[in-house]
């Protein structure tokens, strides 16, 4: 019932979520362009995490990541790929995050959830092998989360 209205949501999420300009999170890698986003999922409407099955908690973080074949005059073609991800605090301590994909109508995106405390900072590594590609990428960001 809500996913027809949940894509523009969710992309938005991915753009903006960080105040951060959509290039800046994104990392181009030839015939492919990797978008990424970190954020609490409190952020989210209670009716996104109820449709996804997302804990909706200050303590919880989300990764979304979608991946875009570049196509002349568009703005991209989404594409499945083998999707990794970890996260590594400034303690060294290591967790792999389970990302599950997601797709609606078109779009092609995967996403993972992981708890986090106040003030956190994680280093997230994530692998992208897309579909038809010959090699992986690998993508690295910085992200601090504010719980309170």
């Amino acid at each position: 019932m809500y996913k027809k209205n949940l894509l523009p949501f969710l992309f938005s999420i991915l753009v903006a979520m960080t105040g951060a300009a959509w290039a800046e999170n994104s990392q181009d890698f030839g015939d492919y362009v990797v978008h990424f986003n970190a954020l609490n999922t409190n952020h989210l409407p209670p009716t996104v995490t109820r449709e996804y099955g997302i804990k909706r908690s200050k303590n919880r973080g989300m990764i979304n990541i979608a991946i875009l074949r570049k196509v002349l005059g568009t703005t991209g073609q989404p594409v499945q790929a083998d999707v990794s991800a970890s996260a590594t605090n400034l303690t060294g301590q290591k967790r792999d995050i389970k990302l599950r994909e997601v797709r609606e109508a078109t779009a092609i995106y995967y996403i993972g959830t992981f708890p986090i405390t106040h003030e956190e900072t994680l280093r997230f590594t994530v692998q992208v092998k897309p579909e038809g590609g010959v090699e992986a990428h690998e993508v690295k960001f910085t992200h601090q989360f504010f719980t309170e």
